[in-house]
């Protein structure tokens, strides 16, 4: 049987996120893109987003993004807009989380945005109190019991 002389296989490819670590340069949207924020994954390089103008839009991860930058629901994407379909659009980069926050700072999205939740438009402001209700029990009280 011949031995392997090549550098190719699965754990080569494996360890490649070396770009993590780095601290990349902040980047703004220019004219024909807008942030967005992914609703729900659905499949196939697609996601549904909904954008800062709120157009609710198909959008579709480009080649370079797809299976080396991991998009979930809740995230904030820079997506680019579609001069001849307005409901569609393409997601151009995934921002880190502490760039929505600085985004957010900046006053580029609104303040009403959502960053820390896993899936975007969950709770509304009036339902915040209701998962917080809680029974308190004194030392008597467990004695009883």
């Amino acid at each position: 049987m011949p031995k392997n002389k090549g550098k190719g296989g699965k754990n080569r490819k494996r360890g490649k996120n070396e770009a993590d670590d780095e601290k990349r340069e902040l980047v703004f949207k220019e004219d024909g893109q807008e942030y967005a924020q992914v609703l729900r994954m659905l499949g196939n390089g697609r996601c549904e987003a909904m954008c800062i103008d709120g157009t609710k839009r198909l959008c579709h991860i480009r080649g370079k993004m797809h299976k080396k930058v991991w998009i979930a629901a809740g995230d904030i994407v820079l997506v680019g807009l579609r001069e001849y379909q307005d409901d569609k659009a393409d997601v151009i980069l995934k921002y880190m989380p502490d760039e929505a926050r600085l985004l957010k700072a900046y006053g580029e999205l609104p303040e009403n945005t959502r960053l820390n939740e896993g899936i975007a438009g969950g709770l509304d402001e009036e339902d915040d109190g209701a998962g917080d209700e809680y029974i308190e029990f004194e030392d008597e009280d467990i004695d009883k019991i």
